[in-house]
């Protein structure tokens, strides 16, 4: 397998735009992008720059319903197609088939250039789009890549994948997807679904009961958790899952969202916290399956101060670079965001200065998030054989 890092990029995944001041604002790619070649992340010879196509129907509709493939196709025309559309999550834009289609072809190219060994990881920052249903949109989420990615390996003949979701919100639509297959594990870390969107990512959902049962693993989390607590609760479920399952490939969605500043969460973690949960599945996917991983991006609103910083430092533990978090962010990057009208203060540095230490998991604390890590361990582990109680498991 080449050790190379194939990163999907074209300015024509900027297309996938909600207009007016939606959260999902392009804006946070395009300078993720130039912050990244600005501090050099993406030079050298190990790292490839790889122009994605649009998926086809015969890619979309492993995952979607073809009426809803169609609906997506006509909605411009015809506002009042339903199906999740035209809702202020989920608004209709000029091109938006076309725009959502390219956003899947960029994360099957990823997968694609893993499975055929081109590269050893693949990032696909546009990716990520978790929400979206077999016959819907959803949570801005038109198409779900992650799942038709998924779904594309399947095909290739592989039996065993799990999936890893970082985001704050739960990874609901990968799991709908693939919640009676016994060959994909879903694994979601993710704010209680008691205070946020989707209400959905509850422990004891588990997989199908007749059909895959063990097969989704959801780790939710309480309101202000930071870094050291956020880390601790992902070393205490993910890695003994996700080693016990004992996938082929590991992809991941890396939602942003978790940070401290964003507006529509709150979880407390920091860039240094984000910078580690991508180290912590770069190293499983390493320990567990010959480095074969796809990055996703997915949600994450703090357009300047958090997901440019955040997925550089993605882009830079994939492609195998140290990226200190204290260097200085380019005066050039700084004046580009100021240039553009952006309301918020450009970050100086790539830190927060967060402390990302903690200590690993014991049946004998209790705190709350100790108490979420416990009720995911009694939920999950007996699947995996595992002792929820033991803290070696």
């Amino acid at each position: 397998m080449s050790d190379s890092v194939a990163v999907v990029w074209d300015d024509a995944l900027l297309g996938y735009t909600m207009g007016g001041e939606h959260p999902l604002h392009p804006v946070r790619l395009d300078l993720t992008m130039r912050l990244a070649e600005s501090l050099g992340v993406l030079a050298g010879d190990r790292l490839e720059i790889v122009t994605p196509s649009p998926a086809d129907t015969e890619l979309l509709t492993l995952v979607h319903d073809p009426a809803y493939v169609e609906a997506v196709k006509r909605a411009p025309a015809d506002p009042g197609v339903g199906h999740g559309l035209g809702t202020p999550d989920n608004p209709i834009f000029e091109g938006m088939y076309d725009a959502a289609a390219l956003i899947v072809g960029g994360s099957v190219l990823a997968a694609r250039q893993v499975h055929e060994g081109r590269a050893q990881h693949a990032v696909n920052i546009s990716g990520g789009l978790h929400h979206a249903m077999r016959n819907a949109a959803s949570g801005f989420c038109v198409f779900n890549d992650a799942a038709i990615a998924i779904a594309w390996l399947l095909r290739q003949g592989y039996e065993r994948i799990a999936y890893v979701d970082l985001d704050v919100h739960h990874g609901d639509g990968v799991q709908a997807a693939f919640y009676d297959d016994p060959r994909v594990l879903t694994v979601s870390v993710h704010q209680t679904p008691l205070t946020l969107f989707p209400g959905t990512g509850y422990p004891e959902e588990t997989g199908d009961p007749d059909k895959a049962v063990g097969s989704a693993v959801n780790l939710a989390l309480p309101n202000g958790t930071d870094d050291s607590a956020w880390l601790r609760a992902f070393s205490a479920v993910v890695p003994s899952v996700v080693k016990a399952f004992r996938p082929q490939i590991l992809v991941t969605q890396c939602g942003c969202d978790a940070h401290h500043e964003d507006p529509l969460a709150d979880l407390a973690l920091t860039i240094d916290g984000q910078r580690a949960s991508y180290r912590a599945v770069h190293d499983l996917a390493h320990e567990i399956c010959d480095g074969r991983w796809i990055a996703l991006g997915g949600g994450g609103y703090g357009l300047v101060r958090c997901v440019p910083r955040a997925w550089t430092h993605l882009l830079a533990v994939a492609g195998g670079r140290t990226l200190d978090p204290n260097t200085e962010i380019p005066q050039s990057w700084r004046d580009d965001v100021a240039r553009r009208g952006l309301k918020a203060r450009p970050p100086t540095h790539m830190t927060e200065g967060g402390y990302t230490g903690f200590s690993h998991w014991d049946p004998f604390t209790e705190t709350r998030v100790d108490r979420a890590i416990m009720r995911t361990r009694r939920a999950a582990f007996p699947f995996f054989g595992l002792d929820p109680d033991d803290p070696r498991d």
